[in-house]
């Protein structure tokens, strides 16, 4: 279809065109607007200039290759095999802190100890670390590792102490276990720092850190009270009060 001068021009008034013409080819060059300069290029052989994607050359490269070895995760992407084992240690230092915590659920819960409310806070304890040792395996499946379950140690099963009382050794315990996950977890985030993992920094960060805080200052203060009531009647008020208001 021929296009003429006049049809082009029309449209645009007070406007100025400059042509070039070879072979019976019309290209635009230049369209003077006033105050606005635009230029229109009407070839495609232009080379191109600045910052270019070229996805089908990049996808090319061995890194984002998708693998065609059996038994081989095609999700797995910049995850170190230290990272990947990294979360499995995390994983068997939950369960065990969660054993513990159902130990203490059991001798609670005795009908000679009687302490419901302190079974009730040691049974939620528990499942609350079990939650957390199934989140560290959920994103260890998504980041394409492999999920391996080390052995648990066998926790006490009694927690009577002559000077303290069983509570309060209890709770000093548990104390001391959230501390130690707290610098298991503070290692874990240095594993992924090391391997320059930013998004396994920001799970450990998101997921565990803040609430682990939380459960060592609101377990501190557990400890501080039992303290302040010693061996008698206290404790029942304090268990009475973990039973039914959830915290003392």
């Amino acid at each position: 279809m021929a296009v003429s001068a006049t049809s082009l021009i029309s449209p645009l008034k007070n406007s100025s065109l400059s042509f070039s013409s070879c072979d019976s080819v019309c290209s635009v060059s230049k369209v003077v607007f006033p105050r606005k300069q635009f230029k229109l290029c009407a070839t495609t052989d232009v080379a191109l200039t600045g910052v270019v994607f070229e996805p089908f050359n990049e996808v090319k490269k061995d890194e984002f290759m998708v693998p065609m070895t059996p038994q081989t995760s095609l999700a797995r992407q910049r995850f170190a095999d230290e990272c990947e084992a990294a979360i499995n240690e995390q994983i068997n230092v939950e369960y065990n802190v969660s054993y513990v915590y159902h130990s203490m659920y059991a001798y609670f819960d005795r009908d000679y100890i009687a302490l419901k409310g302190l079974a009730k806070f040691f049974k939620e304890s528990s499942e609350e670390e079990r939650e957390h040792a199934e989140k560290l395996m959920h994103y260890q499946n998504i980041r394409g590792g492999r999920v391996k379950l080390h052995s648990i140690m066998m926790p006490p099963s009694e927690f009577d102490h002559v000077d303290k009382g069983d509570a309060l050794y209890a709770m000093e315990l548990a104390l001391s276990l959230e501390k130690l996950t707290n610098e298991k977890l503070l290692s874990l985030h240095s594993v992924a720092d090391r391997n320059n993992d930013p998004e396994m920094q920001d799970f450990v960060e998101r997921e565990f850190l803040a609430e682990q805080v939380e459960a060592i200052k609101k377990i501190a203060e557990y400890v501080t009270q039992l303290r302040m009531v010693g061996k008698g009647h206290g404790v029942w008020h304090f268990d009475q009060m973990l039973l039914h208001n959830g915290a003392a």
